[in-house]
Order: C-alpha cells, then structure tokens, then sequence
C-alpha cells in the first residue's frame, strides 16, 4: 500500500506534540512492508523555531532515532497534490493550510488517489471553530479524531459514521524503560508552558506539590515567557529550555516520577484525551501522577496504572508516597508499561488505520461527508 502523509512537520517537534506520533505510525507502517512518504510545506513554523532554538544540529537526534523516516517539502498546494497523485491512503493533518487541505480535497473528488482522511489533533474544532471553519473537508472521506469527544463534535456537524476515534500513543520501540536502571531522584516535567491555558493548574499541581514534598523539579520545554520563568525560579525548579523528543526517555530514566497537568480544553470541552505524553511516560516506565482528569474513554486504570490527585494537597501526598516507597513506584511503572504495551502502541494505531481505510474502501462503503442543516 501506498501512503502519503502531510504533516506541519515530520523533522521538527518543536511545539509539534504530533510529531511525535507521526514518526511512531510512519516507522510501524514501512516496518509492515507499505511505501510511505511525508511531506510538510516550505517554512513550517515549528522547523523554524527549531531551527533558530538550536540550530541545524537540533535535527541530529531524529535522524538517529529515526533512520528509515524522511520527508520532502512543498511550496505550493499544487505540487504537494501531483506528489499524492496515485496513492492508495492520503492523510492530511488539521496543522496544514486550508488551501492544501481544500486542493487535497478536490483531487480526491477527481480520482486522483484513493482514500483522504483529516486528521484532528487539536482543541481547536470548540476553542477557535471559526479557525477549523476555513478547512474545506468536503472531499474526504473520512476523519481521524484523536478522542471520542472530539470526533463526536464532527458527528454533529455531518460526519457520523465518518468521524473515527484515533488516539494517538507511544512509539515503544523509542520509548522504553531503560536497559539497565541507573540512579533516580526528583520529578522530570517535558512540557510546553503554551499560551496560558494551565498556569493556575501547573503552580497548582506540579510546582508547589514538589516544592513541599522536597522533590527536585526538572522542566523542558518551550514558549515560557519571562513570568514563566520566575515563577519557576521561586518554587526552586531547574529549567532546561527545548528537549528533542528522541531524547525523552533518557530524561525519564533519571527521574523517580513524572506528572501529567492537562490543558485546561481538555478537561473541560473535550475530556477524555490524553496527551502523548500520558503514553509516552508510562511506556518508559516511569510512575505517572496527573491532575484530575477524567478518562472517560477507559484507556487506563486510574490508580493502577498511575495516580491520580484531585488537588494540590493530594499531589504532594503521592509524591511524597513515590519518594519514599519503591515497592510503589515499580508497582506503578509496571503496571502502567503493561498498559501500553497492551493496547496503546504506535504498532495498535498503525494497525486501526489500515482497518479504517479499508472499511472505507469496501464497496458497500456509506456516503461522504453530510453536511448538517
């Protein structure tokens, strides 16, 4: 089978969380014997950033960690449609520009390759609509929605039956625990400070709980402005900027935890989705402890497979039990891996994808898109 791709960035994940997932599903789907190819336009901005963060050799621990993945770029809507021309599956990411999304979409209508699929990794279809509203889907075939309260809001709007649940997960051939275990001590947090949508909850349930339980706090990420910083200066945490995402399970192999604190979207508009995060921890074998959130879907076992506080209090009570009680951690950690190795592996979604594009190929396959009334 032949299947194109097109992502915002395959090279950068620099504030590309889907990045991440992508490169795990490419890996799983060539390692299965398909012909896989990735585009992403020219100038992405999350290559940029990088670009300008590290520079060129900020792209050396993805060309090692993922040698068989390459991706070429596009200048125009056009050429990025001649490079589809053909394939068997097509999926285009919401990160991409409306004119390649509504151009895809045309060409699908005219034959020009098999089935197109959108997929949807983001808040955005509740937190900026009129944003999603610029995307032409009318030629797809189908969308790929990575939580169920996110491809419920597509079925409202036409797409039921046509709206698939995609959750993303982790790539354990990447991401494991390590070969041998080595000295662990302190919480590692790899997060992004964003745009403001969990300060109260990160001093809530990550700064302060660490603090008080007298736990070393390791931060990575990007976008922290200059309050960011101070207020990680005053809890006392180590901030070491932009982390490559191949590197991650090094950073958790050096740490006792690790916590997950939810973007506020996605405990209110759109519970249920975890971040790749959540998968990737517990596939390194780290104990995890979240804030609340509610895993309305029943991917894990809250409380077996990592803890979960209801507030501040609660946080510090789990990482002080984590610091002081290994049988716990490995109880944790291996029960968590066992999740993931289960159910939640980039192998699985590799897998639910080529299911999906084959219903869609069936001949007795249901309409397109509806548009609602």
């Amino acid at each position: 089978m032949r299947i194109v791709a097109f992502t915002h960035s395959l090279a950068s994940c620099w504030n590309h969380g889907n990045a991440h997932f992508l490169r795990g599903v490419l890996r799983a789907l060539i390692a299965d014997g398909h012909a896989v190819e990735a585009y992403e336009p020219e100038g992405a901005w999350s290559l940029d950033n990088l670009l300008r963060d590290r520079g060129p050799a900020g792209l050396d621990a993805y060309r090692a960690a993922y040698p068989e993945l390459s991706s070429q770029t596009c200048a125009r809507a056009e050429e990025a449609v001649e490079r589809a021309v053909g394939a068997d599956l097509v999926i285009a990411h919401e990160w991409n520009a409306p004119d390649l999304i509504a151009a895809l979409g045309r060409a699908r209508k005219n034959g020009r390759f098999g089935t197109l699929l959108f997929h949807d990794t983001h808040h955005r279809a509740v937190s900026a609509p009129d944003e999603m509203a610029a995307f032409d889907l009318s030629g797809y075939d189908g969308v790929l929605a990575f939580g169920e309260a996110l491809a419920q809001v597509y079925r409202a709007q036409g797409w039921d039956g046509r709206a698939y649940v995609w959750h993303e997960a982790a790539d354990t051939r990447l991401f494991r625990p390590p070969a041998e275990e080595g000295e662990r001590a302190g919480l590692v947090w790899i997060g992004n400070w964003g745009d403001g949508e969990r300060t109260r909850e990160l001093e809530t349930f990550l700064f302060r709980p660490a603090q008080a339980a007298g736990l070393s706090l390791d931060i990575y990420g990007v976008r922290y402005p200059d309050e960011a910083l101070a207020t990680l200066t005053r809890h006392g945490a180590r901030y070491h900027g932009w982390a490559p995402n191949a590197v991650a399970p090094s950073l958790f192999a050096r740490a006792l935890a690790t916590v997950h604190v939810p973007r506020r979207f996605y405990v209110e508009a759109l519970p249920g989705i975890p971040t790749i995060r959540v998968f990737e921890a517990l596939a390194c074998g780290i104990p995890l402890v979240t804030a609340p959130w509610e895993d309305a879907e029943g991917l894990f076992t809250p409380g077996e497979d990592y803890l979960v506080a209801r507030d501040g209090a609660e946080m510090e009570r789990h990482l002080r039990a984590l610091a002081h009680d290994p049988a716990l951690r490995r109880a944790l950690a291996a029960r968590g891996l066992a999740t993931i190795r289960a159910r939640h592996t980039c192998r699985h979604r590799a897998a639910e994808l080529l299911a999906i594009a084959a219903s869609l190929a069936a001949p007795d396959a249901a309409p397109r898109f509806r548009r609602q009334a």
